[in-house]
């Protein structure tokens, strides 16, 4: 195959994955009539429709999707491997992509990310927020960032982190009008602050553990949040319960703006963990952005 059909190729599976041309276009850096001539040429060269096309959206045909699962992961992993030469040039380059919760992107990704697009500037990094568990292979992600028992055991895990702790925490206005909670069981008769999950739809549940006793709590409230920096304003303001790690609320306690309770039943966790397949071939770039924010105790 020549090397234009493999663009082609390539170009194809962005329309198919966007299902819309304007957004594969934009995507890929070029027109909507100039990838639509691409696609278009490249069906005419395998005699075959791979799109079909209305006014509102784009589909693969039967064509289109085999052709989808069988060429996607190879050129996937095309792609990757020409990454891998970048280890040949003088300086490390390439476009690291990452996903990780909003708490591990601002204590640990940050920190390391900034320091290494200072010292290279050939290096770009896109971080995506997400609380999912994102399948980093189907949707591009060089890498993910993740508790370390959320991790799939066929990947790669390094630890990035310390061991980690939940804590449960409102102000003293909402406690002025309510007692505290004993048990997590409590929880159940409290305004409680929940996290929505993007998984469904879900709300997070409440973990403990004490002495080897485990207990999960679907709490309700009247707040409901994607995002723990909103969690953090309300339970500031006397809004509700809020559970968050131990660090996100500490400098709170200890200015008593905010009053922790159930601290027994919080005990320490596997912390953050940098996740990637294992057939990954590791470029210059990724392998400093590794060793960066590898955990040294």
């Amino acid at each position: 195959m020549s090397g234009d059909s493999l663009n082609d190729l390539a170009a194809f599976l962005v329309v198919a994955q966007e299902r819309n041309f304007t957004r594969a276009a934009k995507r890929l850096g070029v027109s909507q009539s100039a990838l639509s001539q691409t696609v278009r040429g490249l069906e005419a060269r395998l005699g075959l429709r791979l799109l079909t096309r209305t006014t509102r959206r784009v589909a693969p045909t039967e064509a289109g999707e085999r052709l989808i699962q069988s060429i996607g992961p190879r050129i996937e992993e095309i792609r990757r491997e020409l990454d891998g030469l970048s280890d040949l040039r003088e300086k490390p380059s390439g476009t690291i992509r990452l996903t990780a919760s909003e708490h591990a992107a601002e204590t640990i990704l940050w920190p390391a990310v900034a320091k290494i697009v200072d010292e290279y500037p050939d290096i770009k990094v896109e971080v995506v927020i997400d609380y999912g568990l994102t399948d980093i292979v189907g949707e591009r992600f060089d890498a993910g960032i993740r508790m370390g028992e959320q991790i799939a055991r066929d990947m790669i895990a390094v630890p990035i982190g310390p061991d980690l702790r939940m804590a449960v925490a409102g102000a003293p206005s909402y406690f002025a009008l309510r007692s505290q909670p004993k048990t997590p069981r409590d929880l159940t008769g409290h305004n409680c602050i929940n996290l929505r999950l993007p998984v469904h739809g879900g709300l997070y549940a409440w973990e403990f553990e004490r002495k080897g006793r485990a207990v999960n709590v679907r709490v309700d409230g009247q707040l409901v949040f994607n995002t723990s920096n909103l969690m953090l304003k309300a339970a500031l303001d006397g809004h509700g319960l809020v559970y968050l790690t131990e660090d996100q609320v500490a400098p709170y306690l200890a200015d008593k703006r905010l009053v922790r309770v159930l601290a027994d039943w919080c005990e320490p966790f596997s912390g953050y963990h940098l996740y990637y397949p294992s057939r990954r071939q590791p470029t210059a770039a990724f392998t400093l952005l590794v060793e960066a924010l590898r955990y040294r105790r």
